[in-house]
């Protein structure tokens, strides 16, 4: 028969502990933030607060990837607008006069500068025209 000490059982779940601490630390700060380099945390929301996004992802560019649907090409938008979303070109559509306003916002760093944007727009069409791939965020 094999005995334990309930001293030895507790230090040995408190290392245990502790070592899944320090294993879960460094991959939860992984996804919270990103490291330097260009990369936007993206969202659109229904309505005209930014608050409670209904469909955001995270656009890295470098290379380009981080689950944005359309990285590649919002990258190169980006890019040749100097990661200022203000600057990116409205593209021409027609879109339909339905009031039904969407809240798109970005926070990030674009070349070792901080970005934080955020605009409201009629509808998600106005949102395409005016950002092109950027907020893109569901595939289409």
């Amino acid at each position: 028969m094999t005995h334990t000490s309930v001293k030895t059982v507790g230090a040995g779940l408190s290392a245990a502990a502790l070592l899944l601490l320090a294993g879960a630390t460094p991959a939860a700060r992984a996804d919270t933030a990103p490291e330097p380099g260009n990369w936007l945390m993206l969202g659109v929301s229904h309505g005209d607060a930014p608050a409670g996004a209904e469909d955001s992802t995270l656009l890295r560019c470098d290379p380009p990837g981080g689950g944005h649907p359309h990285a590649e090409e919002a990258c190169a938008q980006l890019s040749a607008a100097d990661g200022r979303i203000t600057a990116l070109p409205a593209q021409d559509a027609l879109c339909p006069m339905i009031y039904a306003p969407v809240t798109a916002h970005a926070e990030g760093m674009w070349r070792d500068r901080p970005v934080t944007w955020t605009e409201t727009f009629p509808n998600t069409c106005a949102l395409r025209a005016r950002t092109g791939a950027l907020f893109a965020l569901d595939g289409t």
